[in-house]
């Protein structure tokens, strides 16, 4: 199954915003695989609905395996790729069409639409959902950045992406990790965190 997907170009300040979100919503995936409460399946069709909006190659392959050894067909992992989500669990809808609403909006999404989610799920399925969008947002980011940074490498710059945010996105992540742990720690004592 090949399809075609359209890579977006991100700036550094998203790559950070990103890499803060998913560090926070790390907690929520370990606690959404401990529950049992969303499936694999469930959590693939999501990563694949994100992977949709963003383009990357990367995780792209990576959960079409993971979706195809939960059993998903060719066909449907092949619809959600191409934000197509009729084949998925209609009891999975509200959840997806967020999950592509939040990486249309690179995680900027409207709250009316976070709630719609909470409404559907409940506040603690809400949150599993919110933090496995936000790991796959952070995957897709960083993909997105290194596959610029190769394709620039081999003569073949992403249009509209740039070395500086190529390099600073990629290799910034050795800097942001401690700047997000020391902002959240200064946040604390000022009472923030």
């Amino acid at each position: 199954m090949s399809l075609a997907l359209q890579p977006r170009v991100f700036d550094i300040a998203t790559s950070y915003r990103v890499l803060e979100q998913a560090l926070r919503s790390a907690r929520g995936m370990v606690a959404s695989r401990r529950s049992g409460q969303m499936s694999k399946a469930f959590m693939e069709r999501i990563m694949l609905a994100v992977t949709h909006v963003n383009g990357c190659r990367y995780c792209s392959y990576f959960h079409t395996g993971l979706a195809l050894k939960e059993g998903m067909s060719q066909d449907e992992i092949h619809h959600l790729l191409s934000g197509d989500f009729a084949d998925a669990p209609a009891a999975e809808a509200v959840a997806l069409v967020f999950a592509e609403h939040y990486a249309e909006t690179s995680g900027h999404y409207d709250a009316a639409a976070y709630q719609r989610v909470v409404m559907e799920y409940g506040a603690d399925m809400a949150g599993y959902i919110l933090a496995a969008i936000r790991m796959i947002m952070f995957g897709n980011v960083y993909g997105l950045m290194f596959d610029a940074l190769q394709s620039r490498l081999r003569g073949k710059p992403f249009p509209g992406s740039s070395f500086g945010q190529e390099l600073g996105g990629v290799f910034g992540i050795v800097v942001f990790v401690p700047a997000i742990l020391i902002n959240w720690i200064l946040g604390r004592f000022r009472g923030n965190g």
